[in-house]
């Protein structure tokens, strides 16, 4: 059923459905915050109720992996991501989408569309879309009298958070995730590596922790964050920084694009992630998608809901809403919302944001077997991120040198692919 059409025939849904309760997990992201209210009108037109389950990144990540790998049904929608959608899909643990017409799957984002199918199959829609980037106080970099640009180098980046390292007076140069997770801190490193020249594995899926281009990335990361980044940054993630980057306490920080929706700070510039020489895969692609796992009792409800809620009709419904407006639609999953002039008027991030999308490379390339960016598509992947991120987080606190902890990384991983049969 097109998400139109759902809504064209709400009394009769209503009288259908009235007893209908999802029950869906969201990331405590504020996109997938703000549908909570958002959502009210769909209950009032459908009658479904909606219990959500808001969580922390890591923990949502572990807590529905589980659910759905064991068949638990605690969840009738999950959020998931690009590294799990396809993946759950081939294993037939959440269920390929049926879309309507009236949805219009053409126009998602080929990047987004593409990274939540497996075989042509969509088993996930994506909320919202990102890419990563640079987002930093042009004021400061005035006042410090200098400038960062479109794929800057590692060294003018770290000079410029010098320049605006300014702690007595409570800002901090560069705010970067250190907070542990394959999808927190490890997201960032990844990026940092590929900019590098360096990757997860070789062709054979041997682990390359151990490698020069590992090394001098996370040197870099390691001297950056320590000198120029707020005090315990190994416990910041997305959401610890952009409250401190909205209270005025970051000179720039690279992260989702997405967060640019959020920043409530003047001054803000835009830019293209830096690099070390290699500027395929420093900036990484994302989606918070929703999926249904398989064997759902509300299965049919699930898919209504997903349909409508990652729908046109969607975007506009926030766009209109007395709460939230343009500013604050999910961005990243269909072209048609960037056409939108009142979206155009609120989003001066979006030509920059776009730019990012369009240029993530998740293919696989000589360099690297697997696709993903900030990620590798393969099944041991979370196990093996989550292993290195505990060792980067343990370098950047100084509980051990960065040279420590790249061995231990690899030890680590390489164990991990050993034991899977890698080789």
């Amino acid at each position: 059923m097109g998400a139109s059409a759902l809504l064209s025939v709400a009394s009769l849904a209503t009288a259908e459905s009235h007893a209908t309760e999802l029950t869906i997990a969201i990331v405590n992201n504020g996109h997938m915050i703000n549908m909570q209210t958002v959502a009210e009108a769909y209950t009032e037109e459908t009658g479904v109720i909606l219990n959500w389950v808001s969580l922390e990144e890591g923990v949502l990540r572990e807590q529905v992996t589980s659910d759905t790998a064991t068949g638990g049904g605690q969840y009738d929608i999950i959020n998931i991501g690009m590294q799990e959608a396809p993946i759950w899909g081939a294993a037939g643990w959440i269920e390929p989408l049926e879309l309507g017409d009236d949805y219009d799957v053409g126009d998602l984002l080929p990047a987004m569309a593409n990274g939540l199918s497996h075989d042509g199959t969509l088993y996930a829609a994506p909320f919202y879309g990102e890419s990563s980037m640079v987002m930093y106080r042009k004021d400061l970099t005035d006042a410090a009298g200098v400038t960062i640009a479109d794929n800057d180098s590692w060294d003018n980046v770290m000079a410029a958070a010098a320049a605006m390292h300014d702690p007595d007076n409570g800002v901090y140069g560069a705010c970067l995730r250190g907070k542990p997770g394959w999808g927190d801190n490890m997201a960032f490193i990844t990026t940092v590596v590929n900019s590098y020249g360096g990757a997860w594995f070789d062709a054979d899926f041997r682990p390359q922790l151990d490698s020069d281009e590992w090394a001098a990335a996370i040197n870099m990361y390691v001297e950056l964050l320590g000198s120029y980044g707020p005090p315990g940054s190994e416990g910041n993630s997305f959401n610890e920084i952009l409250a401190l980057y909205n209270e005025g306490k970051c000179g720039l920080w690279i992260d989702a694009t997405i967060a640019a929706s959020f920043l409530e700070v003047d001054g803000v510039a835009y830019a293209q992630s830096p690099n070390a020489g290699n500027a395929v895969g420093a900036n990484w692609l994302w989606a918070w998608a929703m999926a249904v796992p398989t064997g759902s009792p509300n299965s049919e409800a699930a898919h209504d809901f997903i349909e409508w809620a990652t729908s046109k009709e969607y975007i506009q419904a926030v766009g209109n809403h007395p709460e939230f407006g343009w500013g604050s639609v999910p961005t990243g999953t269909r072209a048609s919302t960037y056409e939108i002039a009142e979206f155009q008027a609120a989003a001066p991030f979006a030509a920059a944001e776009m730019a990012a999308i369009e240029s993530a490379a998740p293919e696989a390339t000589d360099l690297k077997p697997y696709v993903g960016v900030q990620f590798a598509s393969i099944p041991e992947f979370p196990e093996v991120g989550s292993a290195v991120a505990q060792e980067m987080a343990a370098a950047l606190s100084g509980a051990k040198t960065v040279e420590e902890a790249l061995a231990d990384a690899q030890a680590a991983a390489d164990a991990i692919m050993q034991e899977a049969g890698y080789y």
